[in-house]
């Protein structure tokens, strides 16, 4: 939200709402439900609400109807609250965010786990072939290291190849 003001209203949109949920509403199908955030255009016409519900499937289906069947209720709750000229049309929004966030969880949970596995396979491996597999530039018999892995007496001078 670019607007100061939208941001300042959907704050109060959101206790607003918390408040009246928490007193409750008349609707036995609402369930344990918890407003997450708010977004209002920027012109302060429609609100989308954000909320979770604790339970199964079930109580979120029945919870969003309850939600659904109080909005206009709701909407006037907000109006009075609000004191703006013109009250915002109000949208509720299941929040997906902490389905996703557990989902999220269990797969850094999962990596891990495969990285301790990795970890200990590595801490018990053995190397397949030597130690250190790299040519190592051998010591001749006068002192002098050979660094081509050749004898002196295989080179071969240019001239030679004619």
């Amino acid at each position: 939200m670019s607007n100061p003001r939208a941001g300042k209203v959907a704050e109060r949109i959101q206790q607003i709402i918390a408040r009246r949920l928490e007193k409750g509403l008349r609707d036995p199908r609402l369930g344990f439900v918890t407003i997450t955030d708010v977004r209002v255009t920027g012109d302060l016409q429609h609100a989308s609400i954000f909320y979770t519900v604790y339970g199964d499937e079930q109580e979120q289906t029945d919870s969003a109807a309850a939600l659904k069947a109080a909005t206009g209720m709701l909407r006037s709750e907000v109006g009075k609250q609000l004191g703006t000229r013109l009250t915002p049309s109000l949208e509720f929004i299941h929040d997906e965010l902490p389905e996703s966030a557990q989902h999220l969880n269990d797969l850094l949970a999962e990596a891990k786990r495969r990285d301790e596995e990795a970890a200990s396979l590595a801490a018990n491996a053995k190397y397949a072939g030597e130690a250190d597999p790299y040519v190592k530039p051998r010591e001749l018999e006068d002192g002098e290291m050979d660094t081509d892995g050749l004898d002196g007496d295989d080179l071969i001078d240019d001239e030679d190849r004619d």
